[in-house]
């Protein structure tokens, strides 16, 4: 059974926060929500333009409606009009979201280059690409936060996910590299690391079975609720976490 959904508790307030890939139902749509209502203004951004103008306005029930941008994080340009548009409305970021990520299952006999490289440019380009558009104006102030949306696959290994579990070893070896370049200058950058979070889109890409497989390897015997999994990106986007750089947390009922 699911805990009791948390109330906001100002975590965030007067902060704004850049989430990307929050369409839909997966784990950004729920961050961006908890951002919400820790009191944070929002914007979010996705590919599916259709789908990114409901989940704004479905969100308008929890707080200032989200700006939205349709944005591709493999097109350096989107990536970068992104940015530039939330500067343009708001002067500042102070928090950055790299939720944006595509798996998919493929023994490595059965995928293709193209496969492979889709990925990766979504999972791990993309989010160098918005980390690397985001950096001058947060440096510039002195401040911010990035957090990225890592997997425990990064660590785990699990057939069929090569691709995914190689993007996401290499989000948290850049979460912890690009820390290091900027802490000395009021710069944070952590990620988390689910195990398994579930929701609707999920199953769509995933073999009859294995998720239920997954679920019941857990010491909960549930996967998370995409919201259990952004309460853990709030925190390392608040000041809760100031000593916080560099860091990987689990979001995960087991050990890595």
């Amino acid at each position: 059974m699911s805990p009791a959904y948390p109330p906001g508790r100002g975590l965030l307030a007067g902060k704004t926060v850049l989430i990307t890939a929050a369409a839909g139902t997966g784990i950004g749509s729920a961050l961006a929500r908890r951002c919400l209502e820790e009191g944070a203004t929002v914007a979010i951004s996705d590919v599916h333009e259709r789908r990114l103008a409901a989940t704004a306005e479905a969100l308008s029930a929890y707080g200032p409606t989200p700006l939205t941008f349709r944005c591709d994080v493999t097109v350096e340009a989107e990536v970068g009009a992104m940015v530039s548009g939330c500067l343009s409305a708001w002067g500042h970021v102070d928090v950055l979201m790299n939720n944006a990520g595509l798996g998919g299952y493929a023994p490595l006999t059965e995928m293709t280059d193209a496969a492979w490289s889709r990925v990766l440019d979504v999972t791990l380009t993309g989010t160098m690409r918005c980390t690397r558009a985001m950096l001058p104006s947060m440096l510039a102030r002195g401040q911010g936060a990035i957090v990225n949306n890592a997997s425990v696959l990064g660590w785990r290994a699990q057939e069929g996910q090569s691709h995914y579990a190689a993007a996401k070893a290499g989000v948290m070896a850049f979460t912890r590299c690009v820390a290091m370049e900027v802490a000395a200058r009021g710069v944070r950058i952590n990620a988390v690391a689910p195990s398994l979070a579930s929701h609707p889109f999920l199953a769509k890409v995933t073999p009859p079975g294995l998720l239920e497989a997954l679920a019941a390897r857990e010491a909960m015997g549930r996967g998370a609720e995409p919201w259990e999994v952004a309460n853990v990106m709030v925190f390392l986007a608040s000041d809760l976490s100031s000593y916080m750089t560099g860091e990987v947390l689990a979001v995960s009922s087991q050990q890595p």
